[in-house]
């Protein structure tokens, strides 16, 4: 059985490709590491979800110091999206990828895959750029065909579904378009 490390953005995202993951005898292990998520509150929020979702799931999941800062470095002078945001999931992939190569994981891949939200292609080049790079396979499936499906599943079983990718400069932006209108 192949061993596979998962960036876990969060646990509505994590639902569908999980399923799909383990449909192919692949063991998955989480890995919630998002520096990118502002205030403190919405990170707990989230990683409190993933605990509760965890504990009915029985995934394995690793959690990272909440590393705020490294997010900020990482897209200082770059707030605007999209770029901050092939930084921001470089950041996150970068780091899942060197930990699974790390602890002897097969392969390494990424919820974000899941969000019909997410620039697909983009995600895919950064992934097999790392894995190029670490020395380890990342693991592409386009799981966008999952993402209504795993949100209702989420809704019904009263998880946490947050409103905003998570960065301060996603929040911004929804609440200027929520102005808007």
């Amino acid at each position: 059985m192949k061993k596979l490390l998962l960036h876990t953005c969060c646990a509505p995202c994590l639902i569908y490709p999980l399923k799909k993951m383990r449909e192919n005898d692949i063991s998955v292990t989480g890995f919630f590491y998002n520096p990118n998520v502002h205030p403190i509150s919405e990170y707990n929020a989230r990683k409190q979800a993933m605990e509760e979702y965890n504990k009915t799931d029985k995934l394995e999941v690793i959690y990272p110091d909440y590393a705020p800062d490294e997010f900020f470095q990482e897209v200082e002078f770059n707030e605007d999206a999209p770029g901050r945001c092939f930084l921001c999931w470089g950041l996150r992939i970068q780091k899942t990828a060197a930990f699974a190569k790390k602890e002897g994981f097969d392969y390494f891949s990424t919820t974000l895959l899941v969000s019909p939200y997410q620039d697909q292609d983009s995600l895919k080049n950064i992934g097999n750029g790392i894995a190029e790079k670490e020395g380890i396979n990342f693991y592409y499936d386009d799981f966008r065909a999952g993402f209504r499906q795993a949100h209702n599943e989420a809704h019904a079983l009263g998880i946490y579904c947050q409103k905003y990718c998570g960065c301060r400069y996603s929040e911004m932006e929804r609440c200027r378009q929520s102005q808007k209108r």
